[in-house]
This record gives C-alpha cells, structure tokens and sequence, in this order.
C-alpha cells in the first residue's frame, strides 16, 4: 500500500510540476512583453514595396530570456522566427539577460537583488544557471545555436563577416532565412575574470555591452548610485573585446563610462537600444553630445521602440524619434534597436514592421535614407567589424 501511495504521490507531482513549467512561463512573460491593442494598421502599397525589398537587422532583442522556442510562433512577446520572416526581417541581434535587480528603475538600482535567479528556476534552467551569471549566458546562447541546428534553413547565428554574405546570398535567392547574432545585456556574466569572454566567444558572443540597470566591476552604469566611468578592471575588458572583435555596446553605461570607452575605443561602438534625449528628454537616454561623439567615431546608435526611448510608442513617434536621430548625427549613424522582449511595452511587434517604414516614409525621409536605418546601416557595421570568418 505504501509503495503504491509513494508511486501515486510521484505522478500527481510530476503532474504538477510539469503543469507549473508549462503555464508559469507564459505568466511570466505576458505582463511584461505586451503588444498595445490596435486595429490592423493601414499600410500603403508604396510602403509595402519599399518593405519588401529592404534588407531589415534590430540590433536588440532579450527572446532568449523567455521560456519559448525562438522557431515557434508565440501567443505572446514580440519576436521568434515566423515574425521575424512575416516582418521581413534578415538579422536579430539577441541579447542575453543575465541580472536584473528588483524595480528595474531608471534612476537609480543597486546589484543587491535580482529577478533573475527566479525567473530561471521558474523556467526550469539547468541547476547551474541558478547561481552563475556565466552559466546564464551560456544557456542562452545555446538556446539560439540548438535552434539554428535544428532548423538551418530558417535560422543561422551570425558570428563572421563571411556569415554576414552567405546569409545575404540566401535571401537574395529568395530563402526566408533570419540570421541571429549573439550580444550580452551587460558585462557581469564575465564574473570578474577577464579570460570569461574567451567563454564568451567561443559560445557565440560577438557583442558585449558593459552594462545593465547596475553599477558592476567594470563601473558606472546609466542606472546605478555612483555614476563613475570605467575603472582599471573596465578599460581591461574593453581592450580584451576589441582585440576578438568584439562589438562593444554601451547602451546602459553612465555617461562616464560612455565617454572613457570613447577615449580609449580603437574601433566603433554601438548604443544598441535607445532613444535620443533631444527627442525624447528621458533620464533612459543619452545626451545629445554623447550621441555626436559616437557618430563621429562610426558608431551606430538603434532606437527603440518603447516609452522610455521615445516618450510616444505610435509608429509616428518612434519615427519621430529616428527622424531627430537622422538630423543630429546623419543617415549613417542610425538603426532599429527596438529592445523586443525586454520588458517593454510597444505599439507593434516585429511581424508588423512595415508600418514603420511607412511611418518614416510618411516623416519626409527617402527611400534611401529608410533603407539604411531599416537595416543597412546595421549591415555595413557588422560587415566592417565582425571577425573575418577566414581560417
């Protein structure tokens, strides 16, 4: 009787806990990753055109964070595969989320909490991820190369120029292929050793932004309590990326530390995510002289999608803020950096990209100015600073 008891109360925990995995993630995402209610927006035909032959890269996404597969069509969230191809969309980059501390406040957060270790336990993660930040980033990066595996002819992780042309080749030649290019949301899963990115570059990473919503030991971040620059550990790191061709992006470093790594950077940098301050006066968003300076040293600045980039989240207010973004630094300075999955709330996802385009169309800027933000811009910087691929 009592093996059978024991036996019986196994299946119905089984049954519970396996019901609890299945319903918990989807619980956890749906409040956070919303899509605004609105009707179907009306696209005009030029729009439509101009979409179709534009080749589309986002230079931030946090999809990995999820508990969903990447080549399934969601209920929920704003990316995977089958939206990314119904939006036209040849290159995601997916950034890896590794800590978040309670409150996620724009002003000011320590790194004394953190959602993650629950959202990870909750999502059923390998042990391992539950107490390294590493071990995160790793499972997240395998995450995207099980998925380009599995399905290799809808999904390809971008790691080298020659990744970038064979991926243009296939959709030249009509394939609805989406390349995936690996990036960390902030430079702690290093774990204070620097010989971490070697792990991190041979797991796939070939973007690594220095900060999230915490100071950490590289410095200051744009949300933490010091505000300082980068310290000796800091400008270690960003030398050890630059030397891997490592693509360095500061979208959540304070201004200080911003403006170190300009000082110090041998090659551009990217502001993945963001908005401009002159358009949208958030504390999310860098100053305007910031921006310049980037720019002026190549850089590539994506804006996003969200309230706090661009105040208005409607398709004419992100491409008012890209429009601004034209004016201030120029055409070839400017990306998508819509920060999908990331907590955010948007006026669309990214099946439904078109009506940005003609958003921007609508906003008086031309068609070859709409093809480089759409994605050329991200192309040509990817081309020009990615490792070579050669043997």
């Amino acid at each position: 009787m009592l093996k059978w008891s024991a036996i019986i109360l196994g299946a119905l925990a089984a049954i519970y806990y396996g019901t609890a995995w299945y319903i918990v993630p989807g619980a956890l995402e749906r409040p956070n990753n919303r899509v605004i209610e609105h009707a179907g927006y009306k696209v005009s035909d030029a729009a439509r055109e101009l979409h179709a032959s534009l080749t589309i890269g986002d230079l931030h996404s946090d999809t990995l964070l999820w508990s969903r597969s990447v080549l399934d069509r969601a209920d929920r969230g704003h990316v995977d595969v089958p939206r990314l191809v119904e939006g036209n969309v040849a290159l995601q980059v997916f950034a890896a989320v590794t800590k978040v501390p309670d409150g996620r406040n724009y002003d000011e957060n320590t790194g004394d909490s953190d959602q993650i270790t629950l959202a990870a336990m909750a999502q059923a993660w390998p042990i391992a991820t539950w107490s390294s930040l590493l071990e995160r980033a790793i499972y997240q990066a395998d995450k995207l190369h099980s998925a380009a595996r599995r399905a290799p002819d809808a999904l390809k992780v971008i790691q080298s120029r020659t990744d970038i042309d064979a991926l243009l080749v296939e959709r030249a030649a009509g394939k609805p292929v989406v390349g995936g290019l690996l990036a960390t949301e902030g430079g702690h899963p290093l774990e204070g050793d620097i010989e971490n990115i070697n792990v991190l570059y041979d797991a796939g990473y070939r973007m690594i932004g220095l900060h999230h919503f915490f100071d950490n030991f590289l410095g200051g971040s744009l949300h933490g309590i010091t505000g300082e620059g980068l310290n000796e550990h800091g400008r270690a790191v960003v030398k050890a990326a630059e030397e891997r061709r490592m693509i360095i992006d500061v979208a959540h470093s304070s201004p200080n530390a911003v403006a170190d790594v300009l000082d110090m950077a041998t090659r551009p940098v990217v502001v993945s995510h963001t908005g401009i301050r002159g358009a949208c006066d958030s504390v999310r968003n860098l100053s305007d002289d910031l921006m310049r300076r980037i720019a002026a040293q190549g850089g590539l600045i994506g804006i996003g999608y969200w309230e706090g980039a661009v105040c208005d989240i409607s398709p004419a207010g992100v491409a008012a803020s890209i429009v601004y973004a034209v004016a201030l630094v120029g055409e070839d300075h400017v990306a998508l950096g819509s920060d999908y999955d990331g907590g955010t709330q948007v006026a669309f996802d990214t099946s439904e990209l078109v009506v940005l385009t003609e958003a921007l169309l609508k906003a008086g800027l031309t068609k070859e100015t709409i093809a480089k933000i759409m994605g050329g811009n991200l192309v040509q910087f990817l081309r020009a600073n990615l490792p070579s691929g050669d043997a």
